[in-house]
């Protein structure tokens, strides 16, 4: 391990007694394991799962987040990957108690597995940051992608979801590319969704508002739907002639499962959601294969948040299907491939972290909340 010297507490969001999140002044540093790195962070991106994780399971003393960006400061003696003074950014998954109580995203320091990390690309460190994605991959935008890569590494990929056969470095060749349905374009897994997906040879189509239909085409969804319209499942079947198997939802509420149900036309279809569905939502096609993707599986750790639809032992298979993947991911970023989702700064730092997941909580937010801590 690297003889860096570390301060004796850091800043960190923690809930308290009562459940509340506030920022405690002494927290504990969390301390190195193998195959870990520990990160002085520089920038934190907000999630839903950030505000539903301390509502839903509160544990006092928990710290709390998810993606971040910032520079290795400590390496544990096994890892050779990355060096200090490297930047980098990624996810702290921690969805069980003992790794709750010890390390979170929205901290000045995270613990973090290297084999999973991802670099900013060295070219474009100084490039401006261009609010809606454009533009190099800086430290502030890269905190966008934590969640989002492995989010849609697993639902795009892993066998129990669709699991589809091109990617962006073997992509399908077709006059007539497989259509793919991502309901929720607009969001945060959803813009990157799209494009990996055209970047592998698929059609990629999408749900959202009017409002984001730009951004949406501007990631290259084909065609773009009102998901509020009243016959939008029709719409879809009509544009797909019947051709639609794949949808990845990115919503997951009961309007958004019946839609892409609906939609679903070929046998053998793949549903995905990034929420838990009730069973008697998904018997309503018997033909249909769902799978809820939890993107923390990828850390190889077990899920234990104490209620049974959310709870996995350790994936060996999706932990070793992201270090697969993490050289795709970093070449797709070195060559500017990836347009990041659109950001929306939130000042005050650590502060700022806590009132933007109360306005979170609230809705209403297209752009993805960043904040420098």
């Amino acid at each position: 391990m690297t003889p860096t010297t570390l301060p004796s507490f850091q800043r960190a969001i923690q809930q308290d007694g009562n459940g509340k999140l506030h920022v405690a002044n002494e927290a504990a540093i969390p301390s190195l394991l193998p195959g870990f790195v520990l990160v002085k962070t520089y920038a934190v991106a907000l999630n839903p799962s950030d505000y539903k994780i301390q509502k839903n399971f509160p544990l006092p003393g928990a710290y709390v987040g998810i993606d971040f960006s910032g520079t290795v400061v400590q390496v544990a003696d096994d890892v050779d990957s990355v060096k200090p003074g490297t930047e980098v950014f990624g996810a702290a998954f921690t969805f069980s108690s003992t790794h709750r109580l010890t390390n979170g995203a929205f901290a000045e320091y995270v613990r973090v597995r290297a084999d999973l990390l991802l670099r900013i690309p060295t070219s474009s460190v100084h490039q401006s940051q261009d609010d809606d994605g454009g533009g190099g991959l800086t430290l502030f935008k890269a905190a966008t992608l934590g969640t989002a890569i492995p989010t849609c590494l697993l639902s795009l990929w892993s066998p129990d979801a669709l699991d589809l056969v091109g990617k962006p470095e073997e992509p399908l060749l077709s006059e007539k590319p497989i259509p793919i349905l991502v309901y929720g374009g607009s969001t945060s897994v959803g813009t990157i969704a799209i494009q990996l997906l055209k970047l592998s040879g698929y059609d990629p189509i999408a749900t959202c508002s009017p409002r984001s239909f730009d951004l949406v085409r501007s990631r290259g969804a084909s065609a773009v739907f009102d998901y509020s319209s009243s016959d939008v499942a029709l719409q879809i079947k009509t544009y797909t002639a019947g051709r639609l198997k794949y949808a990845l939802d990115c919503i997951s509420d009961v309007a958004s499962v019946t839609t892409c149900y609906a939609a679903i036309q070929r046998p053998g279809g793949r549903y995905v959601s990034l929420e838990y569905i009730a069973d008697d939502l998904l018997a309503q096609r018997r033909a249909v294969h769902p799978n809820f993707v939890l993107s923390a599986e990828v850390y190889g750790a077990d899920i234990v948040l104490g209620e049974e639809k959310y709870d996995r032992p350790a994936s060996k298979e999706k932990y070793q299907l992201a270090v697969r993947h993490i050289g795709m991911f970093q070449r797709l970023l070195d060559s500017g491939s990836l347009k990041t989702h659109p950001t929306e700064e939130l000042k005050g730092g650590l502060e700022g972290v806590v009132k933007g997941l109360e306005a979170l909580a609230g809705g209403g937010h297209p752009r993805k909340l960043v904040a420098v801590v």
